[in-house]
C-alpha cells in the first residue's frame, strides 16, 4: 500500500496507475449474506442448482453492487494527515463483466484528479475491478473522495 501524507502530494501523480490491490475471492458466502441484506435473491445470485445448469460457466454471479461495495477492502493508497474524508461517490459507474461465485477479483487504481475545493481535496480514482481469468473487468468507475484539511 503506497502511503501519502496529504492529500495534497496527490497532485503530481494525476494521471498515474497508482497501484494494484492484492486479490479477494468472492465467495457464494458473501453473495447470499448481500441477497439476504438488500432483498435481492434473483436466482441468478443465489440458486446454485439453479445456475449449475443454465447460467454460462455453471455458477452464480455476485451481484454488481456486491462488488462495488467492495472497493474499501482493496485499498491501493492511504492518506494519513487529514481531519476526516467523505465518500463522496461514483462518477460514470459500469458493470462491465459477471463476477462468479468464488472468483478472484482485485482493484487498479489511476488518480483521475486531485482538486482543491472549499476546505478540503477532492481525489477522484479510476477504479478498475478485475476478475482473475477474465479479460472483461467487472467494474470501471470513477470513485470520488473529499479529504478535508
Amino acid at each position: 500500500m503506497r502511503m501519502f501524507d496529504t492529500a495534497a502530494d496527490l497532485v503530481p501523480h494525476v494521471g498515474e496507475e497508482i497501484g494494484v490491490s492484492d486479490w479477494i475471492t468472492v465467495g457464494q458466502d458473501k453473495i447470499d449474506a448481500f441477497a439476504e441484506l438488500t432483498g435481492d435473491k434473483q436466482w441468478i445470485h443465489v440458486d446454485v442448482e439453479r445456475a449449475k445448469e443454465k447460467m454460462p460457466g455453471g455458477k452464480t454471479i455476485a451481484h454488481g453492487y456486491l462488488v462495488m461495495s467492495l472497493v474499501p477492502l482493496m485499498l491501493i493508497y492511504r492518506v494519513t494527515n487529514f481531519s476526516r474524508a467523505l465518500n463522496y461517490g461514483f462518477d460514470r459507474l459500469r458493470f462491465t463483466g459477471p463476477t462468479p461465485s468464488g472468483a478472484r477479483i482485485r482493484q487498479r487504481q489511476t488518480l483521475k484528479s486531485c482538486e482543491r475545493v472549499e476546505g478540503a481535496y477532492r481525489v477522484t480514482n479510476t477504479c478498475t475491478i478485475e476478475v482473475e481469468g477474465q479479460e472483461r473487468p467487472a467494474i470501471v468507475a470513477d470513485q470520488v473522495i473529499q479529504y478535508f484539511d
